[in-house]
């Protein structure tokens, strides 16, 4: 598929220039920089017995600058490879998707939101949602970590007070963050422009933290570790009920939904399998079906069959007790995700319906992320119900699903805040 266009929502920049329009995910780039580190280290070679005066600086200045265009090609390699910076606007921290949405850091559970909805309400009279900051701690996980809001356009006008909506948990994969949600994938954007040409209903969409710090070398795959790190409580219960006691959202479980990629999309599946009475919407994009366990997760499930068993989706699959609605990409190019679709995709019964979806081209890195997100966010807008004028789903026959069992195991040990 073709990457999505990154366009300047400013103009053109100053004197008609903006570093969003600079490429940096591409083989001319990659070529220009291998072609001037190999320049760099032969010039380095070939004047390294050619100082005659000062020969200590002028080496040191040859022998920095050769690796500084070595580290430079390597990195724009990797970046080829991962599409983490598209331009140099996003390099850069103003691009792709500026941080115009992102009207208020409304600090520690959110307690400042009352003095940033004026400013939510500005935005919305032109038709845009917006995105608050917070730092958000788990009262039964002991966890505290970042957090970003979006509320759709709407969600301040008087007219919509009674109005609970549906709410989308949006998880980033390892080492993701909230704000590359929107920074780097633009999805307050992609939301924004699908409810107003209504293949979305208005919806809040919450982005936590599934990673915590340090943000390297400390992947938890959204599990109650074994003698770890609560992540599963975190998100599904300190997160949600958080949401639920603060915004105006629906409580059914037809109106939640999570969404994620890579990690990100193992845990969305993973929690609403695990929590069949919170969630009834899933989609994995280039996700996987159960924990991994290598070097940058170390064992987080402590050798126990048991856990293991809880936490693997085709498991889960199996004896799942209510309706779900699950979406699961993956490129062609992505052997392992494409296996764990089709295991995905064969184990699901009735009543859990599973759509695969296999994309043309790219593989595992952001550029496919942002080309398959518009199909994403348009899938999750049919599955999605409308805000419901009072928070009374119960009443109006919507079934109640109780909560499944868990194995016990050890009090996790909190992770530390930010």
């Amino acid at each position: 598929m073709t990457p999505i266009p990154f366009v300047d929502p400013n103009g053109d920049g100053l004197l008609g220039f903006h570093a969003s329009t600079v490429r940096l995910d591409s083989g001319a780039v990659v070529a220009v920089l291998a072609g001037v580190a190999v320049v760099a280290v032969l010039v380095l070679g070939w004047s390294w017995g050619s100082w005659r005066r000062r020969p200590a600086i002028g080496r040191s200045v040859t022998a920095l600058v050769a690796t500084a265009a070595v580290v430079a090609a390597c990195g724009a390699g990797a970046n080829l490879l991962g599409g983490f910076y598209p331009t140099l606007g996003s390099l850069l921290g103003s691009s792709p998707n500026p941080g115009e949405g992102t009207v208020a850091d409304i600090g520690p559970d959110g307690t400042g939101l009352a003095a940033a909805l004026p400013l939510i309400a500005a935005r919305s009279a032109d038709g845009h949602g917006s995105t608050v900051h917070l730092l958000l701690h788990g009262g039964r996980s002991g966890i505290t970590r970042d957090a970003d809001v979006y509320l759709p356009a709407g969600y301040t006008d008087p007219d919509n007070a009674d109005l609970h909506y549906p709410v989308v948990e949006w998880l980033s994969g390892f080492p993701g963050e909230p704000r590359e949600v929107a920074s780097l994938f633009g999805v307050p954007d992609l939301v924004d422009a699908a409810i107003a040409t209504h293949r979305m209903p208005p919806a809040v969409v919450v982005i936590p933290d599934i990673n915590g710090e340090p943000r390297f070398g400390h992947d938890e795959e959204c599990v109650d570790a074994e003698h770890g790190v609560a992540d599963d409580t975190y998100l599904s219960t300190d997160v949600a009920d958080w949401v639920r006691a603060t915004l105006r959202v629906r409580t059914d479980r037809d109106a939640w939904a999570l969404s994620g990629w890579s990690s990100g999309g193992y845990c969305a599946m993973n929690l609403a399998l695990r929590h069949p009475d919170l969630y009834g919407v899933a989609v994995s994009q280039s996700g996987y079906d159960r924990t991994p366990s290598d070097v940058v997760t170390g064992n987080l499930l402590g050798g126990r069959a048991d856990l293991a068993a809880a936490n693997d989706v085709v498991v889960a699959l199996r004896g799942h007790p209510a309706p779900l609605a699950i979406l699961v990409t993956a490129g062609d190019d992505e052997t392992d995700e494409r296996a764990a679709l089709e295991r995905v995709t064969a184990a699901a019964t009735a009543p859990v319906t599973v759509e695969p979806m296999v994309f043309p081209g790219g593989g595992h890195n952001q550029n496919a992320v942002r080309a398959q997100l518009p199909v994403i966010v348009d899938w999750l807008g049919r599955h999605l119900p409308p805000p419901h004028g009072t928070d009374a789903p119960t009443a109006a026959g919507a079934e109640v699903v109780p909560a499944p069992p868990v194995p016990a195991r050890a009090l996790p040990t909190a992770a530390p805040g930010p």
